[in-house]
Formats: C-alpha cells, sequence, structure tokens
C-alpha cells in the first residue's frame, strides 16, 4: 500500500526585514513572540517539505525604512535559507509583486495558505483578503504577526493590539480562519 502525500500547504513569510526595527518611524508595535513564531513556522513547513515563500517589501517612497539599498530592506537575520519562492512588491499584497504568486501557487495545485509577517494590518491582512477573493483556503497566523500603534481621525492613538484584534476580526469567517503558530504547525504536518 503506498502512502498518500499530504497536500502541498504554503507558507507566506509577509515583510519581515529590518526596516520596521525602526521604532523611530514606526511608533511602539506589539506582540514581542512574533518573530519567534514566525521562526517556528518555517522550521516546521520546511521539516514537513512544505512550500516557503518570502515576500519582500521594496519601497517606493524617498523616507522609507524599506527602500531597496538601504540597511532596513534586508530581511531580519532569523529569516535563514532559501525560500521555495521570493516575491518583491511595492504595494501592499504580495499578489502585486514578482513573480506572480498566483501564478506560481496555480502551478503546484496549492489551495492552502498560511500567513504571517509584518504588518498584521497592512501587508498581511491584505494579502490574506486577497487570497480569499482568489479562492485560496487562508489561515492567518495572527500570533506570528506584529502591528504598530496609529494615529486616528482625531488625533487619538489606537494601541497595536486593538489593531491586531479588529483585523482578526475582521478576517475570521469571511477571508479566513485566524489561528495560532501552534495550531498552524498542526495543520503543517497534517
Amino acid at each position: 500500500m503506498s502512502e498518500t502525500k499530504p497536500l502541498p500547504f504554503a507558507l507566506i513569510v509577509v515583510d519581515v526585514q529590518q526596516g520596521f526595527d525602526d521604532s523611530v518611524h514606526w511608533g511602539p508595535r506589539n506582540n514581542p513572540d512574533c518573530e519567534t513564531n514566525i521562526a517556528v513556522l518555517i522550521e516546521a513547513w520546511r521539516e514537513h517539505r512544505q512550500p516557503v515563500v518570502f515576500v519582500r517589501h521594496d519601497s517606493t517612497e524617498p523616507d522609507s525604512p524599506l527602500r531597496p539599498g538601504t540597511p532596513g530592506n534586508a530581511f531580519q537575520p532569523f529569516l535563514t535559507g532559501t525560500p521555495d519562492l521570493l516575491v518583491c512588491k511595492s504595494v501592499n499584497s504580495a499578489f502585486y509583486g514578482e513573480p506572480d504568486l498566483h501564478a506560481w501557487l496555480q502551478q503546484r495545485g496549492i489551495r492552502d495558505i498560511a500567513v504571517c509577517g509584518i504588518t498584521t494590518n497592512h501587508c498581511c491582512e491584505t494579502t490574506a483578503r486577497m487570497a480569499a477573493n482568489l479562492g485560496y483556503n487562508v489561515y492567518f497566523v495572527l500570533d506570528a504577526t506584529h502591528t504598530h500603534d496609529r494615529r486616528a481621525l482625531d488625533g487619538t492613538t489606537l494601541k497595536a493590539d486593538h489593531i491586531a484584534t479588529v483585523t482578526a476580526a475582521n478576517l475570521q469567517d469571511e477571508f479566513a480562519e485566524v489561528i495560532t503558530t501552534q495550531e498552524a504547525v498542526y495543520l503543517a504536518i497534517a
């Protein structure tokens, strides 16, 4: 009796770049365990020979710490190894980068993706929403993302934890299943 091979399940690691360490530019952040959780996910995906995609934001804004040619554009040091695909983008969605993420996933018959990275409510959320609209089964690994405090239109500060909670509520059931790192690792090996 032959063993069935598990269906491919891609891990999309969004914008884990050194420029997000610039607290002067971005402000206070949440989830100090984000990077550790991302490393756990990458290790689990590689151990089970599941595809890993790195996404890099190549900002076109002149004052951005994520601009190509600046130290902030580089991946954070814990992001090691060669991904199965590297997508470079200058907008919020990993599906509007080069090479074409959607085409790459389709060519490999990948229907399930897990999204993690930086920031929760920008590029991670946008990538998850677009993936759902394209028909993928999306798992949003909330504790493997982080975001920053934001100024509201009335001048008050919205705390990063609150923003992450709202993002999770917006995504759950309509665009993604919001899960933890531990749950994602279980799904990767199932």
